[in-house]
């Protein structure tokens, strides 16, 4: 074996003396594709590598340059998504289930769920224990993940008892059953019970009356204790299900949402308390100790304050693995260079893209804000097209609210902003990519507040008619390549001839020494490039508007 698996297994980013190792290479093992002309996982013909430095349009991958451990690619489990599939028969359903977590399938190693209510509940507005003012959470209990859909009410359901419990040990059994098997699983709470709050209520949308300014409501002072002790008594519950969860984040997203919908509001400052002398101690005292606590979990642009206040405080650090980001800020910008100096700065925590989405699917803008275009989605369900059009989405960059750059947000193509943003964060120290919900219906809900999504998998839960949209087809590549304890490489593009956005590349080895190069062509047209590897280089060509994996033995 070649001297390179040292450095794989000899910690991250480290070099091998020597930048252009002979790998002795001939061919590439396999090339697969995701194209806007139909290829969905191809398998395309391999191309032979020379001895030589490549010029021009040239991707150099250097495996001697190790960075972070990877636990692959993911998805989540919303209330929303199993009232979805409760809508199939019972084998429809073990298929669509199958495509999502077999090996046959995306085969997703990391996933997300929620604790108790968000935007993607069916009704909403519920937690574990609704009984006010329960301080020993005598009360407590998960049967909201359990007690199914009413067919009386909902008389398209096919089976009631499926709900979101249910479909987590769905797709843990058909991990369990395989030899590849690992799920890891963060769950997040969008906000404590009301009564925990200093509103009282879930959530205070906004209105002419108090200028649009929503709110989710912090938590009431006196109940921090309370509302960390509902967190670790969720894992506790779950575990008696025979669900492990992997990791936790205190709250989702605790710059809060304009009372949009359920929230609570946690200031840098604030979670640092509540995690210093609350919930890191509960934990630590529990029997899941070793559950991964996630700080922030909320956009990425403002990762680098909250690392500075949480990682530097070594009362609160000591408790924390790593951080949680969202991508909504920019529906273009990764943010690597936020990443880049959170890594320098706290090296020894992770960084996990938790949640992304298609949003405000098919929306107008909302009450109080301007918006002269009036660009409003459509033609999303079961049209490929929609998913590889340059302009399909965002009807905010024509909008205009306080604190928000409409510059940021310009029209774009979804496959596009999926590719982009995991090979870009790959590269900047991203140890783990999930998705937001996994299936919803043609319309991107149900959301009991009409906050419409669009998903990898969207389903017409009148007909039962399964669409695969090319964001899946994606996602499966991206997952089926990069799998849990691969390493990132250092990957670097000379764009001779392109735009910087032309081209985008990723790499990741694996402890076979198979290394995955993943290449993103974002033009009209197909390109020509020179994949540098060592000392030797291959002439490739990306097809237009498409997602390539190459895989090389080294």
């Amino acid at each position: 074996m070649l001297a390179h698996v040292e450095a794989f297994n000899s910690g991250s980013d480290e070099m091998l003396d020597g930048k252009d190792t002979d790998y002795r290479l001939t061919s590439t093992s396999e090339i697969l594709l995701t194209s806007e002309q139909g290829d969905r996982l191809a398998i395309k013909e391999n191309v032979d590598f020379a001895l030589g430095q490549a010029v021009g349009n040239v991707i150099h991958v250097r495996p001697e340059i190790v960075k972070q451990t990877l636990h692959g690619i993911g998805t989540s489990f919303t209330e929303s998504s199993a009232f979805v599939l409760a809508h199939l028969d019972e084998v429809k359903r073990q298929e669509v289930m199958n495509h999502i977590f077999s090996e046959q399938g995306a085969n997703f190693s990391f996933a997300r769920t929620v604790i108790g209510a968000t935007d993607f509940s069916v009704e909403g507005k519920f937690s574990y224990d609704d009984v006010k003012d329960d301080k020993t959470l005598k009360h407590f209990s998960i049967a909201p993940d359990l007690d199914g859909f009413s067919k009386e009410q909902y008389p398209g359901i096919r089976d009631a008892e499926f709900d979101l419990l249910p479909m987590i040990k769905q797709a843990l059994a058909i991990k369990r059953q395989q030899r590849d098997s690992e799920l890891k699983i963060i769950a997040s709470a969008w906000t404590a019970p009301a009564w925990m709050k200093d509103i009282e209520d879930w959530y205070i949308p906004g209105s002419e009356q108090n200028d649009y300014q929503g709110s989710g409501g912090h938590l009431k002072h006196g109940y921090e204790q309370v509302y960390a002790d509902y967190l670790v008594k969720y894992l506790e519950h779950y575990e008696k299900q025979d669900v492990e969860i992997w990791g936790i984040t205190p709250v989702n997203e605790p710059g809060g949402n304009n009372g949009q919908w359920e929230s609570m509001h946690f200031s840098a400052e604030s979670q640092n308390e509540f995690i210093k002398h609350h919930l890191g101690p509960a934990l630590h005292r529990s029997n899941h100790a070793d559950v991964k606590l996630l700080m922030y979990d909320h956009n990425r642009d403002n990762l680098e304050h909250w690392a500075q206040v949480l990682y530097s405080d070594d009362q609160t650090s000591k408790y924390i693995h790593g951080a949680a980001v969202h991508w909504y800020e920019s529906t273009f910008k990764v943010h690597e260079d936020v990443f880049e100096r959170v890594h320098k700065a706290y090296p020894h925590y992770e960084i996990i893209h938790t949640e992304g989405a298609i949003d405000d699917l098919g929306k107008d803008a909302p009450p109080g804000v301007t918006d002269p275009v009036r660009f409003k989605e459509s033609g999303w369900f079961g049209d490929d097209a929609f998913w590889w059009n340059d302009n399909a989405t965002d009807w905010a960059y024509s909008a205009t609210w306080a604190g928000v750059n409409a510059d940021d947000h310009p029209a774009y193509t979804p496959v596009h902003r999926y590719a982009r943003n995991i090979i870009v964060s790959l590269n900047h120290w991203v140890s783990g990519w999930i998705d937001w919900n996994i299936v919803l219906d043609m319309d991107g809900g149900p959301n009991h507040v009409g906050n419409f999504c669009g998903a990898p998998i969207m389903i017409d839960t009148k007909t039962g008619y399964v669409y695969y949209t090319p964001v899946f087809h994606v996602l499966s590549q991206f997952s089926r390549t990069i799998r849990p304890g691969d390493k990132a490489v250092e990957v670097t593009i000379n764009h001779e001839s392109l735009d910087e956005d032309a081209i985008h590349a990723s790499a990741s080895i694996n402890s076979d020494s198979l290394l995955s190069v993943q290449v993103l062509n974002t033009t009209k047209e197909a390109v020509e490039y020179q994949l540098q590897i060592g000392r030797q280089f291959a002439e490739v060509t990306i097809e237009a508007n498409a997602l390539q994996t190459l895989r090389v033995q080294l």
